[in-house]
């Protein structure tokens, strides 16, 4: 026979209750462990200060309505102007712009009447009638006058020199001598006076002189004849040796040879101009 309520051997009471009693127990340890954590986590409550008694002369004070400054304030009064002297002092602001400024009536109307004039359409001017050109007639310019003085290219570079009014010419052509050997008589003459040349030729030992003198007195010649002009009052302005042609002539030799020989040939100029140009 198994019996309903079974009971506690030692205490005599059914383990229905035993059960119900311990578990009571724990949640009641619980509850109180709960309880003191969160009495932990709460910060303690300070103790209120009693206030203390004014003395007499704040009192008084108070009913004048005068205010005693504080100690705390003092300071706090010392601290702020020491603080303000070590700042520095703050710039002025910069003054407002004009457009942030309010409108004004007279702005307003002002920007109104510029608008209405810039939507209105500028009159149309008439073109003003085009003056009728004159047809262009060639103006004649006045011939120049003749100049006394001739120019002509001297060099490479091509500057043009002034020449004297008046040049007299002599040429001789086909002078059996080279053009470099009459070179090396001329270049002592030129520039000089005929008496001067006269001298100098005279005097040089070589077989160019003669023809060159030859020519200095026919070019002397043509100035007195052609254009009435003394000899000795004339000089050298230019001296030209040109080469002529080459005459080809052939010479035996040994062993059934022949060689060329070349006789070359020059052409001759002197060219005189009176002293004073």
């Amino acid at each position: 026979m198994s019996p309903k309520n079974p009971q506690d051997p030692q205490k005599g009471k059914p383990m229905e209750d035993v059960q119900a009693a311990e578990e009571a127990k724990e949640s009641a340890q619980a509850k109180a462990v709960e309880d003191k954590q969160a009495a932990e986590a709460q910060p303690e409550a300070k103790p209120k200060r009693s206030r203390a008694k004014k003395p007499a002369a704040d009192t008084a004070a108070e009913a004048t309505g005068a205010a005693r400054p504080k100690a705390g304030d003092e300071r706090s009064e010392a601290g702020e102007g020491a603080a303000a002297a070590k700042q520095p002092r703050a710039r002025k602001a910069p003054a407002a712009k004009a457009a942030d400024a309010e409108p004004t009536a007279e702005s307003v109307e002002a920007e109104a009447s510029e608008a209405a004039a810039k939507s209105k359409p500028e009159p149309k001017s008439k073109p003003e009638p085009k003056a009728k050109r004159e047809p262009k007639t060639p103006a004649r310019e006045p011939k120049a006058p003749a100049r006394e003085t001739t120019r002509r290219r001297a060099g490479r570079g091509g500057r043009r020199t002034a020449e004297p009014a008046v040049l007299v010419r002599a040429q001789a052509k086909y002078v059996r001598t080279s053009a470099r050997k009459a070179r090396l008589v001329c270049d002592h003459i030129r520039g000089k006076d005929v008496a001067q040349a006269r001298a100098i030729l005279a005097f040089t030992p070589r077989g160019a002189a003669k023809a060159w003198s030859k020519l200095l007195e026919s070019a002397v010649a043509n100035a007195e004849n052609n254009h009435e002009l003394v000899g000795e009052e004339l000089r050298i302005h230019s001296v030209v040796a040109d080469e002529g042609p080459t005459l080809k002539r052939f010479r035996p030799r040994a062993m059934g040879r022949a060689t060329r020989i070349r006789k070359r040939t020059s052409h001759l100029t002197i060219t005189l101009t009176p002293k004073e140009s």
